[in-house]
C-alpha cells in the first residue's frame, strides 16, 4: 500500500512539472500590451500545482487560437506581482480589456469556461 501511495505521488509531481512554468509578466510589456489594444491574459502559477499546469496548457493554446491576446504568467511567490495585481493564490486567471479588470477566477482549468471567458473579453 505504501508503494502505491508513493507511485501516486511521483506521478502527480511529474504531471504538474510537465510543463515549463516561467514568469512572463512584467508590468512595462502588461502597460504596453494594454496600450496596444490587446486583451491580457494573466494567470499565478507555483511550483508542483498540476492545477496551474493544466490552466497554463489551455491558455497557452488559446494564445495562439485568438487574435488580440496577450498572454503573461508569474509564480505567486513573486510578491511585488501579486500585490500589484491584488492575488493570493496560485490558478489565478485574470483578464483585463480596455485597462479595466473584466474576468477573475480561482482554479478553473477547464477548457471551455476559459474559452468562454476569452470570447466574452474579447
Amino acid at each position: 500500500m505504501k508503494k502505491i501511495f508513493i507511485l501516486i505521488f511521483c506521478l502527480v509531481a511529474l504531471n504538474s512539472n510537465a510543463l515549463e512554468k516561467k514568469t512572463t509578466f512584467n508590468k512595462t510589456s502588461f502597460d504596453k500590451a494594454q496600450l496596444d489594444g490587446k486583451v491580457v491574459v494573466v494567470s499565478s502559477w507555483i511550483k508542483y500545482c498540476s492545477s496551474c499546469a493544466s490552466q497554463m496548457k489551455v491558455l497557452n493554446k488559446a494564445k495562439n487560437e485568438f487574435d488580440n491576446i496577450e498572454y503573461f504568467t508569474f509564480e505567486v511567490t513573486n510578491r511585488e506581482i501579486a500585490k500589484l495585481l491584488n492575488v493570493q493564490y496560485q490558478t489565478t486567471l485574470l483578464i483585463f480589456k480596455d485597462n479595466k479588470e473584466v474576468y477573475r477566477s480561482l482554479g478553473e482549468t477547464s477548457k471551455e469556461l476559459i474559452y468562454k471567458a476569452l470570447r466574452s473579453s474579447i
